[in-house]
């Protein structure tokens, strides 16, 4: 009987590996808004369904990282739903209080930018399979805002 349904359980295994699956990509990382507190980024994700109807988001979680260090993160319960057959465009916004910035300053150096890596998981739910999360990641840099910018 374990041998049976060790068999079935193979079999299942099989088949969902070869299951096509949505997938993601960060687009575009910018800058969004700098107010007195923080800075804010956008970043633009593309994400391509596969099926012939909407897949409902769970969560998007991500993290922000610079210098080897994480310098924000976050997460967006419930952020709607990916179209069918379609690529869906998500905006993140990405947080980055001051003070972490000013603790950059190695980084920031003499071009007035940040290299990053943001790490995205994409938690949707499929059905008959259940939720599955999804791996997106970016490498890149950002410029910072100059007094221009602020004012």
């Amino acid at each position: 009987m374990a041998s049976l349904l060790d068999k079935a359980k193979e079999f299942v295994a099989d088949k969902l590996a070869g299951v096509p699956k949505p997938e993601g990509s960060v687009t575009d990382v910018d800058l969004k808004d700098v107010n007195r507190d923080s800075v804010e980024y956008l970043a633009k994700v593309s994400v391509t369904n596969p099926y012939g109807h909407s897949i409902p988001i769970c969560e998007i979680s991500f993290t922000f990282h610079s210098a080897g260090r994480e310098i924000a993160k976050g997460k967006i319960p419930d952020p709607g739903s990916l179209k069918a057959e379609e690529m869906t465009v998500l905006d993140i916004p990405v947080l980055v209080p001051y003070s972490i910035l000013l603790n950059l300053a190695r980084d920031v150096g003499v071009d007035w930018d940040i290299d990053y890596e943001l790490k995205i998981s994409l938690t949707v739910d499929l059905p008959v399979v259940g939720d599955i999360t999804i791996p997106i990641s970016s490498k890149g840099e950002i410029k910072l805002p100059t007094f221009k910018d602020i004012f």
